[in-house]
């Protein structure tokens, strides 16, 4: 029998991502960006949401694709790594699926070899395969304390 787990699919470039939907805390259109001197290359700054002061992580610079604009497509999904919010940005984020969890591969050795430690698994899905992002390595020990510091 299968095990179905809520995830929510996001889209950077041409590839989707996905994360257990229990890690999401919101997501949002993607307004106003504060810079923030002195950030990680990868942080696009800071937000101001519900009351809190959000770090912006740039996801497409975090897994070092060339950046563009936001567009109306764009959405800040908002997750907790550690004990911090994080607002991490993607180029759109618009499904909601049940995955069968006893399908979700580990990612293929040549992955695993070129040292990406984003990716947990991975998992076909109608036509396109599914990369399930591994949200506890999206940032290191350092750089979270780097945002926390910020």
């Amino acid at each position: 029998m299968p095990h179905l787990e809520p995830y929510i699919l996001f889209t950077i470039g041409e590839t989707t991502y996905g994360v257990p939907s229990e890690h999401i805390q919101q997501m949002e259109m993607i307004e106003q960006i504060t810079r923030v001197p002195n950030a990680p290359a990868f942080v696009d700054g800071v937000v101001y949401l519900r009351g809190k002061v959000l770090p912006v992580v740039n996801l497409r610079a975090r897994f070092g694709l060339e950046r563009i604009p936001y567009d109306l497509h764009a959405r800040l999904i908002v997750v907790k790594l550690g004990e911090r919010l994080v607002g991490m940005a993607v180029d759109s984020a618009r499904e909601f699926v049940r995955l069968d969890s006893e399908q979700i591969q580990p990612p293929p050795p040549a992955l695993q070899a070129a040292g990406n430690r984003f990716i947990a698994g991975v998992i076909p899905l109608q036509s396109r395969l599914v990369l399930i992002l591994n949200l506890e390595e999206v940032l290191s020990p350092d750089e979270k304390a780097q945002l926390t510091q910020a």
